[in-house]
């Protein structure tokens, strides 16, 4: 294997979840052959028949064996006791790459299995799932945060090459930075959702259907305009300073739904700092908002 362009692989992939499903997929994509996947639940069973068909499913110690490089696409917290559990089994042997994808954790979670000789690599795609074959070709205009032994330029180059083949774009992050890495993407991505449902719901509950071709070309503008402009992209009353209107927001907020209220102060409030900062609302004006966000009015 050179150091920029790993040599055809056997890929064993633990397990069949959303995430490893798809990049075993992109993986096989690419040329790799993957040899071997786990999985329990009949989701799992039916997600790898689709994208990774006729590859067996096996015990996560003989996929990782039977594997050049063994994918570890398992949920956050579940990892460390799964790499040392492998570790213990005597399931790593020198020469192996052993890949995980969770964003939390960088390499140093792979120390069990560096014992044994394998070259450790973190890479994260930084993209939701939904375990569907779209999911593939979603990679292509995703990017992966690489991560690697810190002096070892050989190891970052094989995990840059392999993100590279899965027509990805790798982005190298320090091991001290994959926590605050992790909580950026999860901030935006999941709290995203979250305040897209919260915007439906309310618009249902006062008859207004369908919320989400109402609301979708205005958020999809906002997030454009937001990537391309940041801060000054900012619109709406508490960047303009209107008072009155974010006073009757919160009126029917809180009659409405009293923690979805809460919320409303919270990023509101988090947005008139942002807008003063960009210099898109007068201090003055931004103490009038923050003032009729407070709770205890």
């Amino acid at each position: 294997m050179s150091a920029g362009r790993p040599a055809r692989l056997a890929v064993g992939v633990v397990s069949a979840g959303r995430v490893g499903s798809v990049v075993g997929a992109a993986l096989a994509a690419a040329g790799h052959h993957v040899v071997a996947t786990s999985g329990v639940s009949r989701v799992s069973v039916a997600r790898a028949q689709t994208l990774l068909p006729d590859v067996p499913l096996l015990p996560p110690d003989e996929v990782v064996s039977r594997s050049d490089l063994a994918l570890l696409a398992v949920p956050d917290d579940v990892l460390p006791g799964l790499v040392r559990g492998l570790a213990a089994a005597g399931c790593f042997r020198p020469g192996q790459i052993v890949v995980h994808t969770s964003g939390a954790h960088g390499v140093a979670v792979l120390d069990p299995a560096v014992e044994h000789g394998v070259l450790p690599l973190a890479l994260h795609p930084a993209m939701t799932f939904t375990g569907r074959v779209e999911d593939v070709q979603r990679l292509t205009s995703c990017c992966f945060g690489v991560t690697a032994p810190e002096h070892d330029e050989a190891a970052w180059n094989v995990g840059e090459a392999l993100v590279v083949e899965m027509t990805a774009e790798p982005v190298r992050v320090p091991e001290a930075a994959r926590p605050l890495y992790h909580a950026a993407l999860a901030h935006g991505a999941n709290h995203l959702v979250t305040l897209v449902r919260d915007a439906t719901d309310l618009l249902e509950k006062v008859g207004i259907r369908p919320a989400e071709r109402l609301i979708g070309p205005l958020l999809s503008a906002a997030l454009d305009n937001a990537l391309r402009h940041g801060d000054r992209a900012l619109t709406g009353p508490v960047a303009r300073g209107d008072v009155g209107t974010v006073a009757t927001h919160l009126r029917e907020l809180d009659a409405a739904d009293p923690e979805l209220a809460r919320t409303y102060r919270t990023l509101a409030a988090r947005t008139a700092h942002r807008a003063t900062a960009a210099g898109l609302l007068a201090e003055q004006a931004a103490d009038d908002v923050l003032t009729t966000l407070r709770e205890d009015r």
